[in-house]
């Protein structure tokens, strides 16, 4: 007898355990299809985590994951409270609660509460089904397994990223941007109940659509927190009185591009991204309003860039989408730079020991091959210093340092650094050379990357957009794009550069930030640039039409550098006190760039002027009364020589000799070039001219 008992227990105990066995192989088998609904929205903060810009899930729903920290943990306490009184001490049915909804069900001839649990609602979101007893069973076994998956808080926190609010709201956080602009931190009593309601019927209790069945969704959960004593009559009753949101609120939507880069950088989850929200929205507000001044169809895009971290400030992508190529992030699109890669130019040529600010350098016509350069007033200034070719941005002496330097490895060493230059026309002769004056394609950002390079010690290293990569690039290796006396000297040069039109410069004020910077105007008027450093900042200014248009007459000059001078003005208003734009630049040049007198080029192979001899003192009045004399200019060279005289060619008589005809008493500069473009000059006196 005891055997047979025996028996049936061991058989007993193995029926167990085949049936626990197979349990756990359908369980894994069949599993919560949890990652069918593992997509969530983005809201993309600045530094102090104040929102920018919200970005929907792929399926078009507003779908924000919930972190039960970030709630009012009144709201989570009520909810609790209404919808799953027993939440914590059950295993995901709540059979206790089942019953009694059937009872209550029975005894009221229809179904008056389904007894579904948290857990089991939770399931329901995961995988929708008719409501229907078997869907019931499906629910309560996929309750079971969330309950052997998941804690109690991730089970609540999927609730509340899942739960319907109507339309395609899905979550508190959603919900709460959607009807209060704000996240669900901090509710009041009339937001708790409202929230609560929704999910009960989304549809029918929508307040922006439904605002009768909303406040009688509300007002019956206000009464329920009453009877359950988590509100007081009077805090209820105040409750009730409250309007209703009568609208849906748009999301955030700041930062437009700036904020999308972010999420490129980082992947879709929420992120803290490295703009200053007062310095975007101011920036934003000017740039916007200085563009209605301007044609319709133009559009403006800047960046600001933190020189030390390397980390984004500021970033309009376009200043408008409702212009033509609004939509488009403008500094991701390679345009041609105009002049702005000259200062990288001369830096590399002081580095090479080719040039210093002071050394000497012709600016008069000269032929690269096929490629002859022409400064844009189509002018000459014969021979200037490397300072001031630069300040003026003269066009001939930047090929010619180009040309030293050699523009292949120029391009190269851009690349480097991280801003590769489009070339076009590269198998042409000298095509190469048209890079110093804007021959190539580069982007706003890339642009960005070399003058914070300028600003670092001529170290280039890429942009960071979000700040939990700030610490995490600090100490990654950096690219030399120039040395850092060379960097020092290109900065000391631009900041002495003539201020725009209505701009006192900076040396000369106490306050005002010292801004180094260059401007560029492409071919035809299409792209207007300006770019500087000042301080701890860098900044990027574009005008121009997305569709590359040109836009005749209007240069960097004088439409892109006012813009720059107004965003270090901002910059300086909103992070002056962080090391900001009002900082300095101190001199920390080596010795080795000290003041020269010396000829860039060869010196030895310079033609010899004859006539006229230098500080020489000529007498260009009548004589006996016969016409103001002209003078004829001779001199060795390699070959035949061409003369200019304050940078413009000289005349030819009829045998074919350089003569010179002044037509004013005063100083002039004679210039002899000779076929392979090395240049002299004299320096002159004229007396006598009559007067016009």
């Amino acid at each position: 007898m005891i055997g047979h008992v025996r028996q049936r227990w061991r058989q007993a105990g193995l029926a167990a355990f085949g049936l626990v066995l197979a349990v756990l192989a359908l369980d894994r088998a069949f599993p919560p299809p949890l990652k069918q609904v593992s997509e969530r929205s983005v809201l993309v903060s600045d530094r102090d985590r104040r929102p920018l810009r919200a970005f929907p899930a792929s399926d078009g729903r507003w779908r924000f994951g919930a972190d039960l920290d970030a709630i009012d943990p009144v709201f989570v306490d009520a909810l609790i409270r209404v919808e799953d009184k027993r939440y914590y001490t059950h295993w995901g049915v709540d059979w206790f609660g089942m019953v009694r909804a059937a009872g209550t069900s029975l005894v009221a001839g229809r179904i008056v509460s389904g007894g579904s649990t948290i857990t089991m609602q939770t399931a329901r979101l995961i995988e929708p089904r008719p409501r229907t007893v078997g869907s019931k069973l499906i629910e309560m076994v996929r309750a079971h397994q969330l309950e052997a998956r998941l804690t109690k808080r991730e089970i609540l926190e999927l609730y509340l990223t899942l739960a319907p609010y109507g339309g395609n709201l899905e979550g508190i956080r959603a919900a709460s941007w959607a009807y209060f602009g704000r996240n669900p931190d901090r509710l009041t009593d009339d937001q708790i109940a409202l929230l609560i309601a929704l999910p009960q019927s989304p549809e029918g209790r929508r307040p922006d659509r439904r605002p009768e069945g909303a406040k009688r969704g509300r007002d019956g959960i206000l009464a329920k927190l009453e009877a359950y004593r988590v509100l007081t009559q009077g805090r209820a009753a105040d409750a009730a009185d409250q309007p209703l949101p009568g609208q849906r609120r748009s999301f955030p939507s700041r930062a437009w591009h700036g904020a999308a880069q972010t999420l490129a950088e980082t992947g879709r989850s929420d992120v803290r991204s490295t703009i200053d929200a007062n310095l975007q929205k101011a920036l934003a507000l000017h740039l916007a309003a200085h563009a209605r001044t301007l044609e319709p169809e133009v559009q403006v895009a800047a960046m600001v860039v933190h020189v030390p971290t390397r980390a984004v400030r500021a970033h309009i992508g376009s200043v408008s989408r409702d212009r033509p190529g609004g939509w488009l992030d403008l500094t991701a699109q390679a345009r041609s730079p105009g002049s702005t890669l000259k200062p990288f130019i001369y830096a590399m040529a002081f580095d090479d020991g080719a040039a210093r600010p002071e050394t000497r350098i012709m600016d008069l016509p000269k032929r690269f091959a096929s490629y002859q350069p022409e400064n844009f007033d189509r002018g000459f200034r014969g021979d200037v210093r490397v300072s001031e070719a630069l300040q003026h941005s003269l066009n001939v002496p930047a090929v010619l340092a180009l040309d030293r330097v050699g523009p292949e490895r120029f391009a190269a060493q851009l690349a480097l650094a991280g801003a590769s230059p489009r070339v076009r026309g590269g198998a042409e002769d000298g095509a190469g050379l048209a890079l110093a004056l804007g021959g190539a394609g580069l982007t706003l950002q890339e642009l960005a990357v070399l003058y914070t390079a300028l600003g670092d010690d001529g170290f280039a290293k890429p942009l960071i957009w979000s700040e939990d990569r700030v610490a995490l690039e600090r100490d990654k290796p950096r690219v030399r794009l120039t040395s850092p006396a060379s960097a020092q000297s290109i900065l000391d040069i631009l900041k002495r550069a003539p201020p725009p039109e209505g701009r006192v410069p900076g040396r000369l004020t106490a306050s005002a930030p010292q801004v180094a910077y260059k401007t560029g105007t492409s071919y035809g008027f299409r792209d207007a640039w300006a770019a500087g450093v000042a301080g701890d900042y860098a900044a990027v200014v574009w005008v121009g039409r997305a569709d590359g248009a040109p836009r005749p007459g209007r240069t960097g000059r004088d439409t892109a550098a006012p813009l720059l001078f107004d965003v270090f003005d901002s910059v300086d208003a909103h992070l002056g006190g962080q090391g900001g734009a009002q900082a300095r630049l101190q001199s920390r040049a080596s010795g080795n760039m000290g003041p020269s007198q010396e000829q860039f080029g060869n010196p030895q192979a310079a033609p010899q002027i004859l006539f006229p001899p230098r500080n020489a003192e000529l007498w260009a009045g009548a004589v006996d009364g016969k016409m103001p004399r002209a003078f004829v200019l001779s001199g060795r060279g390699d070959g035949p020589l061409d003369w200019y005289v304050d940078g413009q060619p000289s005349a030819l008589d009829d045998a074919g000799a350089p003569y010179w005809a002044p037509d004013r008493s005063g100083f002039y500069t004679v210039t002899a070039v000779d076929r392979a473009g090395r240049a002299s000059n004299v320096r002159v006196r004229v007396i006598g001219v009559p007067p016009a």
